[in-house]
């Protein structure tokens, strides 16, 4: 075929203008400016770490195990709507959070979730309701309150477009173009916790974060960036997930952030960190001198922290004695520490570093002390006895009468009491938030509720209610599953005491102690 010489031209530069358009293609990288922009607006190391992540779900699994590990239960949170005040986000907030919290709790049990919306007047309306509908008054202690605060649309836009076109002058004509776009926005969720008795911002137990939402070409599929400790979460979103899905990942981080500063648990090693940066060391010192202020709260903590490590054996009372002074020293020296120092800032800081589990099959705990014959005759101890009943020995009650309890323990005894209502439903109510203590000293009885803000009332259907309690001279707490721990006053996911039973005798062994109290309505 032979072609024209407005053929053989257009031939000729079909090649050029194909090449000069890709080099433009390639010129154009529009996403690698608008990144480098938005990282100069933001405060941070230059250089830093960074992990993939499709979310905070491995994290949030982490925080459960951890809650476990540090013996944290019996908190009961409130929740209140958590509003958009941008007005540009339409995602639910609230719902991503009490999915967050449920699955961060599935073993441990630690946290009692409350949701509270705008169906309801207000707060106090609500708390006043349920301290007179509760017969356990099982008020939350805390409530969170938020926002989504900011959303920055197009912080940072680039574009880019070149074209090529040529004309031969006749019916032939050849024409090139191409396009690119690039934009930042910026996404940021703030919550904080709530004392409830009197409404105060609990200080320092607040979460604060934004992600960094870059979108790029046509369609604009994106992806984001978290800041934390000095490393860079980064998240790939699809087109269809945008912002939503970066929402949920702030809800999830800030799950983890929130509860772990409320319990005092080091969550930072939850989301990848090491617990050597500045940051988290700050955060710690923060938290030891928030406890030194008040220095019955850091004996507290070190008491039951160290009880449940197994080398402490007495009451979590905030006072200090001997015995805690060499618990202490003990664990101090399995961290590679010196035996000086006390409840100092190094111990605080080594102790929430560390892999317990490590730490204590390297170094198991010694032995607990074994208490003196209460007779005197022999070398052998009596076993330990538990009893519970009413103090005047009343066992039938008339339906809706109040009803006090006794227990007492033969030898100092770490006391769990549950309640299987007339409705089968078992709850445990010792210990609880009111006394978080499981400690019964023996010949000091244990009277339930007592000042615990709490009450037993006999049902009006007229069935039998059993109430049975466990004791141990060890703090069986670290061996029990979380389904029969549980939060307290709330049903446990059981079927019988039986069950509940069974699992304390794995845990104690020849050890457990156990007493029934049947209340039978007349």
């Amino acid at each position: 075929m032979t072609l024209t010489g407005q053929g053989r031209r257009a031939r000729l530069f079909a090649p050029l203008a194909v090449s000069l358009a890709l080099v433009g293609c390639a010129a154009m990288d529009v996403k690698t400016d608008t990144v480098k922009q938005t990282e100069e607006i933001r405060k941070g190391p230059e250089s830093v770490p960074r992990r993939s992540i499709t979310s905070f779900s491995d994290a949030l699994r982490c925080m459960d195990t951890t809650l476990a590990n540090y013996g944290v239960r019996d908190v009961s949170v409130l929740v209140e709507d958590i509003v958009d005040q941008t007005k540009k986000v339409n995602a639910g907030t609230k719902d991503m959070l009490i999915t967050a919290v449920s699955e961060m709790t599935a073993r441990s049990r630690a946290i009692r979730l409350v949701a509270f919306g705008l169906d309801s007047s207000n707060l106090i309306t609500f708390l006043q309701q349920a301290e007179s509908k509760s017969a356990y008054a099982v008020i939350p202690e805390f409530d969170i309150k938020g926002s989504i605060t900011q959303l920055d649309e197009n912080l940072i836009q680039k574009q880019a477009d070149a074209g090529l076109g040529f004309d031969s002058g006749g019916s032939v004509g050849l024409g090139f173009g191409y396009a690119k776009d690039a934009a930042s926005n910026i996404l940021a969720l703030d919550l904080t916790m709530l004392d409830t008795s009197d409404f105060s911002i609990l200080p320092g137990v607040t979460s604060r974060n934004a992600v960094v939402i870059f979108k790029e070409g046509k369609g604009f599929d994106a992806d984001a960036t978290i800041r934390k400790f000095g490393i860079n979460y980064n998240l790939s979103l699809s087109r269809s997930e945008g912002q939503s899905q970066a929402l949920r990942t702030l809800v999830e981080l800030a799950t983890v952030e929130l509860f772990g500063r409320l319990t005092r648990t080091p969550y930072w090693i939850c989301l990848g960190s090491t617990g050597s940066e500045p940051e988290i060391l700050r955060e710690i010192e923060d938290w030891y001198h928030a406890f030194a202020t008040r220095p019955p709260r850091l004996t507290t903590w070190f008491q039951g922290q160290l009880r449940l490590r197994g080398y402490y054996h007495g009451p979590v009372d905030g006072v200090d004695s001997p015995e805690l002074a060499q618990a202490a020293a003990a664990y101090r020296r399995a961290l590679g520490l010196p035996e000086e120092g006390g409840l100092d800032l190094a111990f605080f800081t080594a102790y929430l570093n560390a892999d317990h589990a490590k730490v204590m099959a390297a170094y198991p705990p010694p032995a607990p002390p074994v208490a003196p014959d209460s007779g005197g005759s022999g070398p052998a101890s009596p076993a330990l006895a538990l009893s519970v009943g009413t103090p005047d020995g009343q066992q039938r009650f008339r339906r809706g009468e109040l009803i006090n309890l006794v227990v007492q323990a033969s030898r100092d005894a770490h006391v769990h009491c549950y309640l299987q209502d007339e409705n089968g439903a078992i709850q445990r109510f010792f210990p609880n938030r009111f006394a978080r203590d499981a400690l019964v000293r023996a010949g000091v009885p244990l009277r339930l509720p007592g000042e615990m803000r709490f009450q037993f009332i006999a049902n009006d259907r007229g069935v039998r209610e059993t109430v049975a309690c466990f004791g141990a001279e060890r703090d069986l707490q670290a061996q029990l599953p979380g389904v029969v721990v549980g939060t307290d006053f709330e049903d446990l996911p059981v079927t019988s005491l039986e069950q509940v039973r069974t699992a304390f005798r794995r845990a104690a062994g020849n050890e457990l102690a156990e007493a029934t109290f049947h209340v039978d309505i007349r």
